[in-house]
């Protein structure tokens, strides 16, 4: 990267986390020894869940939540327009059907209200995505999900550290998907994580990452056996040890990086909040945002136009903004499945606007001054 160009997102490094990894490649276990399950202790304690499990990468997690809950073909899951298209792929993965819920025009999460005129007898779960780090409305999706019989899957990749109504996320849902990709707020280079209060459904989850087989390598060194057993058809998701030893140390910086984070947060809406033509992410007063993004959208006679030209702008002048999210079913696979503009208005119209700012627990002042001046300087040029 260019001296002067800022990220939207971006991994922080330190030299405890190089010291842990390194520590870790001098020892005997690189994957499947014991700094994996300290490491999914750790997590666990931290979200407040009883179980996790740790596994390669965010849509490894999403794809194990839909094989431990037995979905399949003919069976419905109903997951948000606006989001990566991972929420909705895990469900593809497996054979079922997407269904397609709009969002809240405030907050871009869920709108529970669509979801529950979408349920249908063919409904066997509803994947909550906590959009930009912000708790989607986990109390009324969970209603819903009681009502119906349903699973509720939370994807949680943008929200570790988030709270809902007091409670943590990752430890309300049936399962909860985490992400540890290098722009989220903690990383292992890649990984993810599966919380759950079931412990049942964590040594599937557990099984399933490892080819479907009863143990795994270091339990069998312990039992002095070779035997081992396939119970069923898993696949190779497992995090290293290198990795976890890397998670062990970023998440012990979480609870600083969240406050960074939400620093960042209130400095951009206390600097933007002037400008008419741009909408700031809203914060309901019964939830902590975790702050993956900052995205906000510009408005205008001709929305998407002004978007491009303030997006083009930042980006020459080294601001290396994003856009989340194109609503899933607008992209080619999905279309190509019977998908079509106008399903779900306000996830479309969200998007026309959207511009994610530089967020990361690693941005520095100055740059963050940068940001809110050429954002500014760029709204009034062609607003």
């Amino acid at each position: 990267m260019a001296d002067n160009f800022i990220p939207y997102g971006r991994h922080v490094i330190d030299d405890t986390d190089v010291a842990a990894v390194i520590d870790v490649l001098r020892g005997d276990w690189l994957t499947t020894g014991p700094l994996v399950g300290r490491f999914e202790a750790a997590f666990a304690s931290y979200v407040g869940a009883s179980q996790a499990v740790a596994v390669s990468n965010g849509t490894a997690a999403l794809h194990l939540c839909m094989l431990a809950a037995d979905i399949g073909p003919g069976d419905e899951v109903i997951v948000p327009a606006l989001t990566f298209a991972a929420s909705a792929n895990c469900v593809r993965y497996v054979g079922a059907t997407v269904v397609f819920a709009d969002v809240r025009e405030d907050t871009l999460t869920v709108d529970a209200g669509h979801v529950a005129s979408l349920i249908t007898p063919r409904t066997r779960a509803l994947v909550a995505v906590d959009y930009a780090g912000l708790p989607a409305d986990l109390d009324e999706l969970r209603l819903l999900a009681e009502r119906h019989n349903l699973l509720l899957i939370e994807d949680a990749c943008h929200a570790p550290g988030a709270r809902y109504r007091n409670r943590s996320v990752g430890a309300i849902a049936d399962m909860t998907a985490f992400s540890l990709h290098p722009v989220k707020h903690m990383t292992t280079g890649e990984g993810g994580v599966v919380t759950t209060n079931d412990a049942a459904r964590a040594a599937r989850l557990r099984r399933l990452r490892n080819h479907g087989i009863a143990t795994d390598h270091r339990q069998r060194e312990a039992e002095k056996t070779w035997r081992y057993d396939m119970i069923e058809l898993g696949f190779n998701y497992r995090l290293t040890d290198i990795q976890c030893a890397l998670g062990l140390t970023q998440l012990a910086k979480m609870p600083v990086a969240i406050a960074r984070r939400q620093e960042i947060a209130r400095r951009y809406t206390q600097a933007l909040g002037g400008l008419d033509n741009l909408i700031l992410p809203h914060e309901p007063a019964d939830r902590v945002h975790a702050w993956h993004l900052y995205a906000v959208r510009v408005r205008g006679e001709k929305t998407a136009e002004l978007r491009q030209q303030v997006f083009d702008g930042l980006r020459a002048a080294g601001i290396g903004v994003n856009v989340h999210y194109i609503p899933v079913y607008m992209l080619s696979y999905y279309r190509e499945l019977g998908y079509a503009a106008g399903l779900c208005p306000r996830a479309e119209s969200a998007y026309d606007g959207l511009i994610s700012l530089p967020m990361w627990h690693g941005l520095q002042d100055p740059d963050q001054a940068r940001v809110i001046d050429l954002v500014g300087a760029m709204l009034r040029r062609h607003g």
